[in-house]
């Protein structure tokens, strides 16, 4: 029978209900047996113990914060009777800590395609990618006349990434987009890429062509608009040339070490922290083992976890860029004047999350336990095998996009409340309920509610193993499915 609530650390001084709970309902922890004050809906807090004006709630082992006011062992704990303890920049001092993993290297391989540059895909795809927003209907009206001349593909998919930029952006915003973009077209999941400019645009074709450094001239193409007398012709033209030479890909083995998975989180619930998050961070754990690499994001989302991230840092140099990753960011929202802990989100707090401290606590478990070996700016690129931390807001289509265009081939998408949204890689939606997974199944690919249910972590470990190998193989997620298929790129500063 599954149990109704769950206490997370020996040390926490609050539970979580696993299924609705009842006013007057009897609760027996460690020995000790009280009535609950009022209804406890799934995923909420409740008391273990009497607080105090100003005493800690811990949740994990760790403060989630501190009580605004007197709370009953019995009674509901949330936004409403706790608020943050975090405040202002921090100073912070390396404590490595050793961090290991369960997992062995297996010597396991998937299914995908091998680029002329070494790198592996998961995917092979025709993509379009405008360098200007102003390009956008031509690049959609390419990519669907493709799609009518050819059929029934042999390709996995044709797709326009349309996107607001390209022009009237400068400093960061304008190296950003160029970043992206870049990452975008050179990206092994893509068997073959039509690149779209205007040819008044900041992001002039030539200037971006060299940015790509050395590419496959073979299977990217580029086209000016206003250097050709019809661009859909000659687009046209281009896009033959482009999909007879990509359809002819095949899949190949591939050692697993050459997998790259990113892992975010999106509209978390009280259950995010202990079904789906730690068990994102048994997967990245299991890919570190195989040589593989694993990206996590969300920058904002580990303000109040960061110390557990940069402690395992594998090196001094290491804990100084993740020190960097977290206050940077905390500098973003002060030149911006906007609070800095302002989170987390209604649909946060109707899932049981109740500060920033909790909500980031339960996000960095996707990370698992492994050392960090680097950390990436906004638009870099993975070069570490293992755990990397990457410079992203939590925006969802934002963190996605800037995971894919880092070098994931997917992305593993926790959530506790469900969206239907994809990013330009698979993306993999992973449901910290079973009640959403059941209501939602055109959105969620994979449960992980069972955790609370009947199934032991391990063995959902195994399962979910299984399963991203068969993704990585080719086996479409709901968002492929669907053509759920966007990007968004990062804005700071203004536009001209």
């Amino acid at each position: 029978m599954m149990n109704k609530f769950l206490q997370i650390h020996p040390a926490d001084n609050v539970a979580v209900a696993v299924a609705p709970l009842f006013a007057k309902s009897l609760i027996t922890v460690n020995g000790v047996s009280f009535a609950l004050k009022s209804d406890i809906p799934q995923g909420h807090k409740f008391a273990l113990a009497p607080l105090q004006a100003g005493d800690n709630v811990i949740k994990y082992g760790y403060a989630i914060g501190r009580a605004i006011a007197g709370i009953a062992q019995g009674d509901w704990v949330n936004e409403k009777n706790i608020k943050t303890n975090l405040e202002g920049l921090l100073e912070y001092k390396y404590s490595p800590v050793s961090a290991q993993s369960a997992y062995a290297n297996r010597n396991m391989t998937f299914k995908g395609y091998r680029r002329k540059n070494g790198e592996a895909g998961i995917r092979n795809e025709l993509w379009i990618v405008p360098t200007v927003g102003c390009v956008n209907g031509a690049a959609n009206q390419l990519a669907e006349m493709l799609k009518a001349e050819t059929g029934e593909s042999k390709l996995d998919a044709i797709a326009a990434y349309n996107h607001s930029y390209g022009c009237s952006q400068l400093g960061d915003d304008h190296e950003n987009t160029r970043k992206i973009l870049r990452d975008i077209v050179l990206h092994p999941n893509a068997g073959a890429v039509l690149v779209v400019g205007l040819g008044c645009e900041n992001n002039q074709i030539e200037a971006f062509r060299a940015l790509l450094g050395e590419y496959d001239k073979e299977r990217i193409f580029f086209l000016e608009a206003q250097k050709v007398k019809d661009e859909l012709e000659e687009g046209m033209k281009l896009l033959r040339e482009l999909y007879a030479k990509a359809s002819a890909d095949m899949r190949t083995d591939v050692p697993l070490s050459e997998l790259r998975v990113g892992l975010k989180c999106g509209g978390s619930d009280g259950l995010s922290g202990i079904t789906a998050n730690p068990l994102l961070g048994l997967f990245s754990d299991f890919l570190a083992a195989q040589g593989g690499a694993t990206v996590l994001t969300e920058v904002p989302e580990m303000f109040g976890a960061e110390t557990i991230l940069m402690n395992r840092c594998e090196s001094a140099g290491v804990f100084d860029k993740t020190v960097h990753l977290i206050n940077d960011f905390k500098e973003y929202f002060v030149k911006n004047n906007q609070p800095i802990y302002e989170n987390p989100s209604p649909g946060n707090k109707a899932g049981g999350i109740s500060t920033l401290e909790e909500k980031s606590l339960g996000c960095t478990q996707k990370s698992g336990t492994s050392v960090v070996k680097d950390v990436l700016m906004y638009g870099e690129r993975i070069k570490q095998k293992g755990l990397n931390l990457l410079s992203a807001p939590g925006n969802d289509l934002v963190a996605a996009t800037a995971l894919g265009a880092a070098g994931c081939q997917m992305v593993l998408f926790t959530t506790g409340r469900g969206t239907p949204f994809g990013s330009f890689v698979p993306t993999v939606k992973i449901s910290t309920n079973t009640q959403l997974f059941q209501s939602k199944p055109g959105w969620i690919d994979f449960n992980a509610g069972s955790i609370v249910e009947s199934e032991a972590m391990d063995a959902a470990a195994e399962r979910l193993i299984a399963y991203l190998i068969e993704v990585a193989n080719g086996e479409k997620v709901n968002t492929e499915k669907k053509n759920f298929r966007e990007i968004a790129i990062f804005k700071t500063g203004v536009t001209l």
